[in-house]
């Protein structure tokens, strides 16, 4: 056979390869590459034997303490089980990371996969067109987030706060149903910060883990003594609303000029475009949950509990 036809042959046979990847000596063939975070790469399979679709997350492990921080994010998954949680179907866990033989280990889970994307991707199709939800639609969607969000401060035997709830961490499934998903940032939700270190270190990760515009205030400037709680969750919240009503975060406009989105988030400045179709109660939610004082802000059962009679006040005058 000539070298022509040899390379045709290669050429096919790198065509016609498919990248498998196996957890538990189950098969899954990739199909595309979803996205990418700082710690992990998410992949859509599809299983080598039913075809069924799935999302497997990647975690690669280069020392101690991010093989600790995946192994810790698979035990989470199994402590949180809740329709608005995302179920982790089956996870593996392989190999020993040590920074100086240069050697990684690796976590992979299995995940549903939601073909309407996230809440994110959903505002920006509606941005876009100009198309906003109803009042009542959000705050449908807004509630069944906030029972998710529950089910972290209510875990056992510890409260849990997700520490990086935003709209690109909520999928929608149909009837647009949100998911939380990404449990990475997930950590127990009351530290006692005694000293400058201890301060630094949770500053560090929070600047690590938590995106700046959903980010609490406490978490930009952690004081030497104090409590942080599960509360860092709800001012989450409250931006995710306002994205909700108005396509962004109240700081994402400050994140993508550049600006200082520290000094935006402890002046809690919070302006509501006048042309957008939501009233004071729908303002006055999101406004409690966007309070710079962390004591000052709700816990979620508040919350939900003033969704609830928000609902009743926009259905009593329908």
């Amino acid at each position: 056979m000539n070298s022509l036809g040899l390379s045709l042959i290669f050429k096919m046979g790198c065509i016609c390869a498919k990248e498998t990847i196996t957890v538990n000596n189950k098969k899954y063939i990739i199909r595309e590459h979803l996205g990418e975070g700082g710690f992990s790469t998410v992949y859509l399979v599809e299983d080598s034997v039913t075809h069924k679709k799935y999302a497997i997350k990647k975690i690669i492990c280069h020392g101690p303490e991010d093989q600790r921080i995946a192994i810790r994010e698979i035990e989470y998954h199994q402590i949180l089980k809740h329709p608005n949680i995302i179920e982790c179907i089956d996870s593996t866990y392989e190999g020993t990371a040590d920074p100086v033989i240069n050697a990684t280990s690796e976590a992979l889970l299995v995940l549903p996969y939601y073909r309407n994307g996230t809440l994110a991707d959903e505002l920006e199709i509606r941005a876009k067109n100009n198309n906003h939800m109803s009042a009542l639609n959000i705050l449908s969607i807004f509630l069944q987030i906030c029972e998710g969000v529950k089910a972290f401060h209510e875990a056992k035997p510890e409260p849990l706060a997700h520490r990086d709830l935003k709209t690109a961490n909520i999928l929608l499934s149909d009837g647009l149903v949100p998911i939380i998903m990404d449990l990475g940032s997930v950590a127990p939700a009351r530290v006692k910060v005694c000293g400058s270190q201890a301060a630094k270190t949770l500053e560090d990760i929070a600047a690590e883990r938590c995106s700046m515009p959903y980010r609490a205030p406490e978490l930009f400037n952690v004081e030497s003594y104090c409590m942080v709680d599960e509360r860092t969750d709800i001012w989450s919240l409250g931006c995710i609303l306002y994205a909700m009503c108005y396509f962004k975060s109240p700081f994402d406009i400050v994140y993508e000029r550049g600006d200082s989105v520290a000094l935006a988030v402890m002046s809690a400045n919070i302006t509501f475009a006048e042309s957008f179709p939501y009233n004071e109660d729908m303002q006055k939610l999101i406004l409690s949950m966007l309070k710079v004082n962390p004591m000052e802000r709700p816990y979620i059962y508040s919350v939900i509990e003033n969704v609830h009679d928000t609902i009743a006040k926009l259905e009593g005058r329908v």
